[in-house]
């Protein structure tokens, strides 16, 4: 082979896995280019940001990360509703002379709900704007949580807890939306990952914190600190929550500060249609949104929902412990996750960066962030099957930190892939980031609410470790195979395109 043909083949793999980044040649006015330089210190941004500082993207630091606060806390508090009565699971069984699995279809319940309302809430936002929507959401959820606390009977309970569901929904679905609307191309993995990581925690911190509210206070005040909770959300959106969906220059006459926050009108005239309403569903036909979807959903269903719902009955047969002791083996999924943020979104940023760097300041393509999410099924696969063994191991009534080591693992992975993936679905159409988190949401919560009908059956059926070989067959075949597959024919498509 010639050295003439080596170097062509070097060009050739070099074009094929990187795009031109699109601040190359800006079509912009001297004035515009100056006032990014002066607000940004460089043109190379995607997307390129107006030249208004009502833009989103254009806010001070401290307000993006304030707002960002405040719609991934929101997040968490969707998943940390739905979890929080876990522990108060017995009391309800007794309360309402019902069984231990009818009482945890107060959380199944509510898992399907946070998948399926926000497919109302992201039109309703992209017509009226993100911060009405907001306020809505909190409000509304504060008084439901309220008519849970003073419920008398299973069905008025379960009335208010799909009401709650409904209204603490939207940020499951427009959240990604958000950290869109805000950031910039470089800086969405680490931000996306703030969201997702509080999406994650919400699951294990509600059973940790309320196990103790439930063993001490009783059941009623687990719904009344949920409602003292969503008012203290209210109150930070009304004074920290502007408006992020950004349609061009505000109308003469109102300042930044007024549009921002005390405008409460129709900000798209664009009229509803029925698609609005399913359009996300439509997304399932792009294969780089689609199979991140499925392969995420699988390892959450097994790593934070099983996890989540399985914990207090396997722990409670093997040792007997009480709604106190049950919460405390929550610590080790919060420790995992957190820890696994650490790594997937910062990482996966570093990750391209580099990659930017070595491809003289080309953009690589987005499967090129896929292989930081390796990491994360490999430890999902051993944390997984430490947690089966390691229980399976202890003597009974004799407690070990074993099995919370296997925990710890499987949740680091589990929030590596999360947000990998998730970015990388977004990456590929940032210019459908909303509706992406809303598909992506119900594939997940779907998947998480037929979980609990079969997880208890797949335990009693197969054991701990025979749990454990069916759980790894299912994310090796349906998570991972897949995942490298798309990744292999992401770059061949990609390499074609540009060769053709």
């Amino acid at each position: 082979m010639t050295a003439e043909s080596t170097n062509n083949m070097a060009k050739e793999e070099k074009t094929a896995d990187a795009a031109p980044l699109e601040t190359a040649d800006l079509d912009i006015s001297a004035e515009h280019r100056e006032y990014i330089l002066q607000r940004h210190g460089t043109l190379q941004l995607d997307p390129i940001p107006s030249a208004d500082p009502a833009d989103p993207l254009n806010w001070p630091s401290w307000k993006k990360h304030a707002n960002l606060c405040l719609v991934a806390f929101h997040a968490m508090m969707t998943t940390f509703i739905a979890s929080g009565v876990i522990p108060a699971y017995v009391e309800f069984a007794k309360l309402f002379d019902v069984s231990l699995q009818k009482a945890s279809y107060y959380t199944s319940v509510q898992i399907l709900f946070l998948g399926v309302a926000p497919f109302f809430w992201k039109p309703v936002s992209n017509r009226f704007g993100r911060r009405p929507v907001w306020l809505i959401s909190t409000l509304g959820a504060m008084v439901c949580n309220i008519g849970c606390a003073e419920s008398r009977s299973y069905g008025a309970m379960m009335a208010c807890r799909v009401l709650v569901a409904i209204f603490i929904s939207p940020p499951m679905g427009i959240g990604s939306g958000v950290v869109t609307e805000t950031f910039f191309q470089h800086e969405r993995g680490q931000k996306m990952g703030i969201w997702t990581l509080l999406v994650t925690l919400g699951p294990p911190i509600g059973p940790f914190i309320m196990g103790f509210v439930t063993y001490h206070l009783g059941w009623q005040w687990v719904y009344w600190i949920f409602a003292v909770i969503n008012a203290a959300q209210f109150v930070g959106y009304l004074f920290f929550g502007p408006e992020t969906r950004y349609l061009g220059p505000h109308p003469p006459g109102l300042t930044p500060f007024q549009a921002e926050y005390l405008r409460v009108r129709r900000i798209d005239p664009t009229p509803f249609s029925l698609s609005d309403f399913y359009q996300p569903l439509l997304l399932a036909r792009f294969r780089n949104i689609a199979v991140p979807a499925v392969s995420y959903a699988i390892v959450f269903g097994f790593c934070s929902v099983l996890l989540t719902v399985e914990i207090p009955q396997l722990f409670e047969l093997k040792f007997e412990f009480n709604a106190q002791e049950i919460g405390l083996q929550f610590l080790s999924v919060i420790i995992g996750t957190v820890l696994g943020e650490q790594f997937g979104g910062p990482f996966s940023d570093f990750f391209m960066k580099r990659r930017t760097k070595a491809l003289g300041g080309q953009r690589p393509n987005p499967e090129f962030r896929l292989w930081s999410s390796y990491l994360g099924f490999a430890c999902v696969v051993v944390g997984f099957v430490v947690f089966c063994v390691q229980l399976d191991r202890a003597v009974p009534m004799r407690w070990n930190v074993t099995p919370l080591v296997g925990i710890t693992i499987a949740a680091f992975g589990n929030q590596v892939i999360t947000t990998v993936l998730i970015t990388y679905a977004i990456d590929c159409h940032h210019e459908h980031s909303a509706s992406i988190g809303v598909f992506i949401g119900l594939v997940r919560q779907l998947w998480g609410f037929i979980g609990p009908f079969w997880f208890p059956d797949m335990f009693t059926t197969l054991g701990l470790r025979g749990s454990a070989g069916l759980v790894v067959g299912i994310v090796v075949v349906v998570s991972i195979l897949p995942i490298a597959l798309l990744q292999w024919l992401g770059g061949k498509s990609r390499t074609k395109s540009v060769s053709s």
